[in-house]
């Protein structure tokens, strides 16, 4: 009975305290459960709000470059040059005749002036008076020679009749033909004269634009006085410009040239009339002169520039700042489909106003990174910006 009894003793104080701690455990078990619940939200909201962030953030360090297809372009095959202007013809003009005091001065420089016209005249008092003289020398012999011709006449009509001599008649034929020289002697001295006198003016020996002027009235001139007036032939101007022997070779007569004085933003065109056939054994360079039509602007002497027209092709033209260069070469950056950089080799060619003509490497429908290419990496992978068009 004893034993018993502490058994059912046991039982009845140890059920309560069981229940209890079991409703505990449960209690501790679902705090628990409610707290990896709203854990797991808040990381799951984290992450949802860190998502768009990170994707941001990613964006950002892409990148832009500009790209553009340049297609293809006519492009010119241009030489420059620089030179001087000059008269395509110049005629010096100076003293033909003897020369003597100069009366008068009748062009100044600029003017336009007909072949044969006076430009300055010398004084003549004393040759007119020569060819005076001359001039009455002639009718001197004339009149002789005519005396000469009647004397013979009338001996011929009376040598029938016996009154004059074989003999007669040849000394009167002889007298007669020394009259007729005598006339030809007077009259090409008269003419001569006239001559010498006719060279004392100063004429243009050409049509064309007066140029310089080196005479003035009172200035004793002869044939040891120089150049007094130059002219232009026709008004015709010339750049004759230096270019390099490589740059001669590729210049032909006929191609086309635009011109452009130094100080003046006017352009003139004119045509390559003649490209020097000997190179300077000094400086390696030749002569191509270019022929201009007058224009004031246009000064004999003055300093231009050239750029000669020598041929023209299809290419593509890419700003310089698209093209990069390392130990393989000239290459650019063209972008796949994916916006990946892909580099890509190209050989260039003429370098114009316009830009670098590319050869090789590119058909003008890629998309090639004008800008920004030297920071790019072959597959780095960018956001383009196509170029603005002006």
């Amino acid at each position: 009975m004893f034993g018993r009894q502490d058994r059912l003793e046991y039982t009845g104080d140890d059920a309560p305290k069981s229940r209890r701690w079991l409703w505990i455990t449960l209690a501790v078990m679902a705090v628990l459960a409610i707290a990896a619940f709203f854990m797991l939200g808040n990381r799951d909201g984290a992450a949802t709000k860190k998502g768009p962030a990170a994707t941001a953030k990613n964006d950002s360090q892409i990148p832009t470059v500009t790209v553009a297809s340049p297609g293809r372009q006519s492009i010119q095959t241009v030489i420059s040059g620089t030179g001087s202007l000059a008269a395509k013809r110049e005629m010096p003009v100076g003293v033909a005749g003897e020369g003597g005091l100069v009366t008068r001065v009748l062009v100044e420089p600029g003017t336009w002036v007909g072949k044969g016209q006076v430009l300055a005249t010398v004084d003549r008092s004393v040759q007119v008076q020569t060819a005076s003289s001359l001039s009455a020398s002639v009718r001197v012999a004339e009149a002789d020679a005519k005396l000469a011709q009647a004397n013979l006449d009338r001996a011929q009509s009376l040598v029938s009749n016996g009154f004059v001599s074989k003999a007669d008649i040849d000394r009167l034929t002889a007298a007669r033909d020394q009259a007729s020289a005598r006339v030809r002697v007077a009259r090409a001295q008269l003419a001569e004269t006239n001559a010498r006198n006719g060279r004392l003016d100063i004429r243009a020996p050409e049509a064309g634009l007066v140029l310089t002027r080196q005479v003035e009235p009172g200035q004793i001139v002869s044939a040891g006085s120089g150049v007094l007036f130059r002219m232009a032939m026709g008004g015709q101007m010339e750049l004759r410009t230096q270019l390099a022997e490589a740059d001669l070779q590729r210049t032909r007569v006929g191609s086309t040239a635009q011109i452009t004085p130094t100080g003046s933003t006017q352009v003139f065109s004119g045509t390559v009339w003649q490209v020097s056939p000997v190179i300077d054994p000094n400086t390696r360079q030749g002569i191509a002169r270019v022929e201009l039509s007058y224009n004031p602007a246009l000064r004999p002497g003055g300093f231009a520039s050239a750029q000669i027209i020598v041929g023209s092709s299809d290419a593509v033209i890419l700003p310089q700042s698209a093209i990069q260069s390392d130990a393989q070469g000239n290459y650019v950056y063209t972008l796949d489909k994916d916006n990946k950089a892909v580099r890509t080799p190209v050989t260039t060619g003429e370098v114009t106003d316009a830009g670098v003509s590319i050869t090789q490497g590119l058909n003008g429908s890629e998309r090639v990174v004008l800008t920004a290419g030297a920071f790019l990496n072959p597959g780095q992978k960018v956001i383009p910006q196509a170029l603005k068009k002006q």
